[in-house]
């Protein structure tokens, strides 16, 4: 007798209710093409029930001080790497990735958690004394209240990790809603967190669909949205929340170029961009799916070494410790992958590996895609104007440095972009003039540690502050500035006021 599959639902605090839910919708196993579990979708309710707790909590929350609550994030992080294998397992299960990027996903969250376990001396505001007569003037960052993120499938604990980690760290309540298609490790995230001391209610998880994300955006008590996603999605969360009177930050789409000069190193190039354009099937914002070689002589070379790369990848189930990359996220994003690889071909770029078809012995029902490389691809094709988000790799030649500037810089997308070369004065000025907002030199997928911050320009992003950081700080406070006056002479009134810019 089969048995039925598990049930994915919210996070939330004791406090709060959710009704049971009408809608589900299937989590599959990429490996297998079978389903495995379901998610409940919720609703505008329960959204409500967990708002109201996250509200009282958050009260206490933000009255605890920093050094409290950077230990809450000192025990998270000694738990998160106690059941890194665990979680690893659990997100590989249901995104497809192999246990490396499953681990790598988790670890580059955990570097956020670390940053906020400096969270008292980041929030240090400023002092200025004597701004006038007996004026001293200081600053203080302020918790909004309770925020929220919505993140997307392909990073499913790096991502939750980036938003929370701050926004709870300087003293917000949490809402997090991950994607329906791999929500348990969200889910998990938020049950290791409660078990590292943080107050109930302060972070919850809700899941759901589109339903669930209006519900976040047009919530009068949720003061802030993050967002990750695709551009087209990015742009209406941003309209719709910042029309709701909320701080919004949105991420979008990419279509990363990786620039390759005649004086690089195309052994080490095409070892980067077998990394780059192929780890993790091609899923992620900052993969590098467009290599532009500078010269025909440049882009003939890298191809002849580039075919034979691409032929000894290997692609394999979640657990195969030897497989480059696993399988994609749902049997509709294979088929989307598969329907670019075709749009490709008619419009007349040349083929030279092509990756559908491709089927696993023992896992013919798996959702997998073979690394595929195009060339001769031309700007004005819609293949290379938009996100494919697959192992597909195509090259556009370009015939100067000129060339190579423009061509990121000219895209919709401007989230991240890389140059290979020897020549420091090429790379100093490439990286002065590209317009596009991450920058690598000689660094393949230029995703910045997490001190610094994540976003790109153009379509990639909406809203003006980053990811993580002291732009994620920024994002998640408000300032308040106190300018006070202790006037000498015992209290005689004698001493008129003076405003310090007038002193």
């Amino acid at each position: 007798m089969a048995t039925a599959p598990r049930d994915v639902s919210h996070f939330l605090a004791s406090g709060a209710s959710a009704a049971q839910a009408a809608r589900f919708s299937d989590i599959f196993d990429p490996n297998t093409g079978k389903v495995q579990a379901r998610v409940g979708l919720g609703s505008a309710a329960d959204l409500d029930s967990a708002v109201a707790v996250a509200v009282k909590a958050q009260v206490g929350w933000a009255a605890t001080n920093p050094q409290r609550r950077a230990r809450v994030m000192f025990k998270f992080k000694e738990l998160i790497e106690k059941n890194m294998d665990e979680l690893a397992h659990l997100l590989s299960s249901e995104h497809g990735k192999v246990i490396a990027d499953s681990k790598g996903d988790i670890q580059r969250g955990l570097e956020v958690i670390e940053f906020a376990c400096g969270i008292p001396h980041v929030l240090k505001g400023e002092y200025t004394q004597g701004a006038g007569p007996g004026i001293d003037v200081y600053s203080m960052r302020q918790p909004l209240g309770v925020v929220s993120g919505i993140t997307p499938f392909n990073f499913p604990a790096m991502i939750p990790m980036w938003m929370f980690g701050v926004a709870i760290a300087v003293g917000n309540a949490f809402i997090l809603k991950p994607s329906e298609r791999d929500p348990s490790v969200p889910v998990r995230l938020a049950e290791l967190m409660l078990e590292a001391g943080l107050p109930e209610g302060v972070l919850q998880v809700v899941q759901g669909d589109k339903e669930m994300v209006d519900a976040i955006l047009d919530h009068p008590d949720i003061k802030a949205v993050s967002f990750v996603g695709s551009s087209d999605i990015a742009h209406y969360v941003y309209q719709r929340g910042v029309a709701a009177g909320k701080r919004v930050q949105a991420m979008g789409g990419a279509k990363n170029h990786g620039i390759v000069m005649p004086d690089a190193d195309l052994d080490q190039v095409v070892n980067d961009l077998a990394g780059a354009a192929f780890g993790s099937a091609g899923e992620r914002c900052m993969a590098l799916p467009v290599v532009v070689p500078v010269g025909e002589k440049t882009a003939n070379a890298l191809r002849e070494k580039l075919i034979p790369a691409i032929d000894a990848l290997r692609v394999g189930v979640s657990t195969d410790k030897d497989a480059h990359y696993g399988p994609v996220v749902t049997a509709a994003h294979k088929a989307k992958i598969e329907s670019y690889i075709q749009m490709g071909v008619d419009e007349g770029a040349e083929l030279v590996v092509d990756g559908r078809g491709f089927s696993l012995q023992g896992h013919e029902d798996g959702f997998f895609v073979g690394p595929t490389l195009f060339d001769q691809v031309k700007t004005s094709m819609r293949s290379y104007q938009e996100e494919i988000f697959g192992p597909v790799l195509q090259i556009v030649r370009a015939e100067s440095f000129e060339d190579a500037v423009r061509l990121p810089s000219e895209h919709q997308y401007g989230n991240g972009v890389a140059i290979f070369t020897r020549n420091g004065h090429a790379a100093r000025e490439f990286a002065a003039r590209v317009n596009v907002g991450m920058v690598g030199i000689n660094v393949p997928i230029p995703v910045p540690v997490a001190y610094h911050t994540f976003g790109g320009w153009k379509r990639s992003a909406f809203g003006d502050t980053n990811q993580h950081g002291m732009e994620g700080v920024k994002f998640f406070t408000k300032v308040k500035t106190i300018t006070q006056r202790w006037p000498d002479g015992g209290g005689t009134g004698d001493s008129a006021f003076v405003i310090p810019t007038m002193g």
